[in-house]
C-alpha cells in the first residue's frame, strides 16, 4: 500500500536513549516541514515533556496504523511504548535500557511486516544497555542479528560515501576481520543497495588498504596482497567496478571524490573521521543489506546537552530526508 503515489511514507522513529537528546531531536523533527508521516515508538510523554521544555508546539496522538496522504503540521502519531522509570535529561539510568531495546525490536519487527517504509534511530548509548546485562553492540548489528541478514554500515555526507568492512571492533582485533569472505559480501551488498536504494545504475567503489601505503608492496603488511586485491579481483570478474586497494592518506582527496561514488574502509576510524570532518551535522549512517531501510544520525547521545534546548536536530532530519528519497527511488 505504500507503493500508492498518495500515501506518504510511513516512517518509524526511535527516540534512543530517554536520558539523552533524542527525545528533544524527534520533537524538533515532528515540528518541521518533514513531508513524511512520522511514527514515534516509544514513549509520547517523554518526547511530550521535551517538546515544552524546548518550546515546540507539538501534537502527538496515537497511531491507528492508517496510510495518510497529508500530516498535519506540528503533529507526530505515535505507538506509545512506556519507559521503565522516571528520566533525568543527561542522567543514564540502567533500568531504562531494556525499553530502548524493545523500542528497536518494535520498529525493526513492524518494517520486514511492511507496517512501515523505513525506520530512522536516535542515537543510543550501548554502555548502559550492556550494563543492563543486554548483548547490545550497537543499531548496525542488532537489526542484522533481529532480520536474520547480513548488513554493512555506511556514512554518507555530501559529497562523500563511506562504507565499513568492521564495525564497533577493538582495533587490536580488525586484522583478523579482514577476510576474504567478509570483503567480498560486504561489496556486494554496498553494490546491491548503491543501485537499487540510491539509483547508481553502474557504482564505483574505491576499495582502502589495511596498512599505512596499502602494505607498501608487502613490506608495511600483506592483507593487502593476500586478502584485499583478490578480493577486489574476484567481484570484478562479475562485472562490479571496484578500485584499490588504495592508500589511505590519500584516498580521500577532492579529485579522488569525484571520480567515485563510495569508499570501503577497513575499520571504524580509517574512513569516518574524514567523513565527519566534511559534513559533522549533515551526515547520515545508513544501514546496507536489511530487508527495509534503515537510517540513523552521525552523532552520539549528547548527555551533556540533554535537556538544555542546545541539541541540534540536523542530523536526524537529514536522516529521515534520505530515507524518503531511498523510499521513492525502492518503489
Amino acid at each position: 500500500m505504500s507503493a500508492v503515489k498518495p500515501w506518504l511514507p510511513r516512517i518509524a522513529l526511535t527516540a534512543g536513549v530517554p536520558a539523552g537528546i533524542g527525545p528533544e531531536i524527534v520533537a524538533a523533527l515532528a515540528a518541521s516541514d518533514v513531508n513524511a508521516d512520522l511514527i514515534l515508538i516509544g514513549d509520547k510523554h517523554l518526547v511530550q515533556r521535551a517538546a515544552q521544555a524546548d518550546d515546540i508546539a507539538l501534537t502527538i496522538v496515537d497511531d491507528d496504523g492508517q496510510w495518510i496522504a497529508e500530516r498535519q503540521p506540528r503533529t507526530l502519531r505515535c505507538i506509545h511504548m512506556p519507559v521503565s522509570t522516571t528520566v533525568i535529561p543527561g542522567k543514564l539510568d540502567v533500568r531504562n535500557a531494556p525499553y530502548v531495546v524493545a523500542t528497536l525490536a518494535r520498529a525493526n519487527d513492524g518494517c520486514l511486516e511492511g507496517e512501515f517504509d523505513a525506520v530512522v534511530t536516535a542515537p543510543v548509548q550501548k554502555s548502559i544497555i550492556n550494563d543492563a546485562g543486554i548483548a547490545f553492540t550497537g543499531h548496525t548489528e542488532y537489526f542484522a542479528n533481529r532480520s536474520k541478514c547480513r548488513v554493512a554500515m555506511m556514512l554518507v555526507a555530501p559529497g562523500l560515501r563511506v562504507v565499513l568492512a568492521t564495525t564497533h571492533l577493538p582495533l587490536a582485533e580488525v586484522p583478523a576481520a579482514i577476510r576474504p569472505e567478509n570483503l567480498v559480501q560486504t561489496l556486494r551488498i554496498a553494490y546491491n543497495d548503491l543501485r537499487h536504494r540510491f539509483g547508481l545504475e553502474s557504482p564505483r567503489i574505491a576499495v582502502l588498504g589495511l596498512n599505512p601505503h596499502a602494505g607498501e608492496n608487502g613490506h608495511l603488511g600483506r592483507e593487502e596482497i593476500d586478502i584485499i586485491l583478490p578480493s577486489i579481483e574476484a567481484l570484478r570478474g562479475e562485472g562490479l567496478l571496484l578500485e584499490g586497494p588504495l592508500s589511505a592518506d590519500t584516498a580521500f582527496l577532492p579529485s579522488k571524490r569525484e571520480q567515485v561514488d563510495a569508499y570501503l574502509a577497513m575499520y571504524h576510524d580509517q574512513g569516518l573521521p574524514v567523513l565527519k570532518a566534511l559534513g559533522f551535522g549533515d551526515s547520515v549512517n545508513v544501514t546496507l543489506g536489511l530487508p527495509y531501510i534503515r537510517t540513523s544520525v552521525d552523532h552520539g547521545t549528547a548527555l551533556s546537552l540533554a535537556g538544555t534546548g542546545r541539541a541540534d536536530p540536523a542530523s536526524l532530519i537529514a536522516a529521515t530526508e534520505m530515507a524518503m528519497e531511498m523510499v521513492s527511488i525502492s518503489l
